[in-house]
C-alpha cells in the first residue's frame, strides 16, 4: 500500500514539474522577445533543475547509506559481534545512531550475562540443596520402617527414636543453612547496621558454642574493651562470629584453648579468633570459604560446609573481610575486619 502510494506522488510530481516547465516556455515565447534571452532564462532553469535533481540523488544515496550502516550495526549486535563499519570518533549522524544502538546493546549484554548467572546459581543452589538433603531423609525413612516393626525390644526402640530425632535435628539444621545461603546469594539478607559495643556481639556469638566448649573442657579467652564501638549488624555480626567459634569449637581437641582479640585500627577493627585445634593446610585457605566444602581428614565431624561460607558472606557485605591463618597441628587464626567508626561517617547502605 505504501510503495503504490509512492509511486502515485512520485508520478504527480513528475506531472507537475512538466506542467510548469511547459507554462514557462509558453510565457517566455509570448512575453520575452529576444530568442537570446528567453534561451538564457531556459538554461538557468534547466541548471537548477538539474542541480535540485542532483541534490534530491545525493540524499538518497546519502539514506541509502546510513540505513545499510544502521542495519549492520544492529545485525552486528543480534550476532554478538562488533560492527565493522563503527565509527565512535567520527562527528555524524550515523556514528551518534551507532554510539547509541552500541549503548544499548551492552546493557542488554550485561542484563543477558546477569541473568545467565542467575540461572546457574539457582540450578547450582537446587542440586546442592537436592543432594545435601538427601542423605538423613533417607534415614529418616529408614528410622521409621525399623520402628514398625512389632518385634524391636524398647531399648533399641529408644536407640532409633534417639538417632531419628538427631537426623531431623540435622535436617533441621541443614534446611535453616540452605535458606540463610539462599538469601544471601540472591540478595535478600537484610541487613540493619547500628553504632554498637563489639563485646556484646562477641558474647552473643559465645553463647551458642559455650555448652559444647564445656563438654570438651575448651578453655576461653576474651580480650576486647567494653568502650570498643563499631557500626554493624549485631544479629547478623553474631551470627558470623558464632560460625567461626563453632569451627573453632569442632575442630579443636578436649582441653584446647579458643581465645578472641580485639585491635582496633584506623580503619578498620580487627577481631582475630584462635585455636588449637587440627589447622589448615595452606593450599586450603580459599577452600575454605567454599559452600559444602569440607576435608577428607574431618569428614566424620558434623557439619555441612555452609558455616564459613555463611561467615565470609556476612561479613564482605557489611563492607569487611575475613582473612585465615593457620599452621596444620597446632591451630588456626581466623580474623575478622570491621570497617571502624569515625565521626562524619554515613555508615553501611
Amino acid at each position: 500500500m505504501k510503495t503504490r502510494r509512492s509511486g502515485i506522488l512520485s508520478l504527480f510530481m513528475g506531472l507537475a514539474a512538466a506542467g510548469l516547465a511547459a507554462a514557462l516556455v509558453r510565457i517566455l515565447w509570448a512575453y520575452v522577445p529576444p530568442a537570446s534571452v528567453r534561451y538564457g532564462i531556459l538554461a538557468v532553469c534547466a541548471g537548477i533543475f538539474l542541480l535540485a535533481g542532483l541534490r534530491v540523488a545525493l540524499l538518497k544515496y546519502q539514506v541509502g547509506q546510513y540505513t545499510d550502516d544502521i542495519c549492520e550495526t544492529l545485525d552486528a549486535a543480534i550476532a554478538g559481534r562488533q560492527p565493522e563499519n563503527l565509527l565512535p570518533y567520527e562527528d555524524s549522524l550515523t556514528s551518534k545512531v551507532q554510539g547509541k544502538l552500541m549503548q544499548f546493546y551492552d546493557l542488554m549484554r550485561e542484563e543477558r550475562l546477569r541473568s545467565l548467572e542467575d540461572r546457574q546459581t539457582l540450578q547450582s543452589l537446587v542440586s546442592d540443596i537436592s543432594h545435601q538433603v538427601k542423605t538423613p531423609i533417607a534415614n529418616v525413612k529408614l528410622y521409621t520402617d525399623i520402628l514398625q516393626r512389632q518385634d524391636i525390644p524398647d531399648e533399641k526402640r529408644e536407640l532409633f527414636l534417639h538417632s531419628m530425632e538427631a537426623q531431623i535435628d540435622k535436617l533441621d539444621f541443614l534446611m535453616q543453612s540452605l535458606i540463610k545461603m539462599s538469601r544471601l546469594e540472591t540478595g535478600t539478607f537484610l541487613f540493619n547496621p547500628v553504632e554498637a559495643r563489639l563485646l556484646d556481639t562477641i558474647a552473643q556469638a559465645m553463647n551458642t558454642v559455650w555448652n559444647r566448649a564445656e563438654q570438651k573442657k575448651i578453655e576461653f579467652s576474651v580480650a576486647c574493651e567494653t568502650e570498643i564501638m563499631v557500626r554493624h549488624d549485631p544479629k547478623w555480626t553474631a551470627e558470623a562470629i558464632g560460625n567461626i567459634l563453632d569451627n573453632a569449637v569442632k575442630y579443636t581437641q578436649a582441653g584446647g584453648k579458643v581465645s578472641i582479640t580485639v585491635r582496633p585500627w584506623q580503619f578498620y577493627t580487627r577481631i582475630d579468633i584462635s585455636d588449637t585445634g587440627i589447622g589448615i593446610p595452606e593450599e586450603h585457605y580459599n577452600d575454605v570459604f567454599q559452600r559444602f566444602y569440607r576435608e577428607e581428614a574431618v569428614a566424620a565431624e558434623e557439619g555441612v560446609g555452609l558455616g564459613l561460607y555463611l561467615a565470609n558472606g556476612i561479613i564482605t557485605r557489611q563492607k569487611g573481610y575475613i582473612s585465615v591463618k593457620s599452621r596444620v597441628g597446632e591451630g588456626t587464626t581466623f580474623s575478622v575486619y570491621l570497617p571502624t567508626l569515625h565521626e562524619g561517617t554515613s555508615g553501611l547502605n
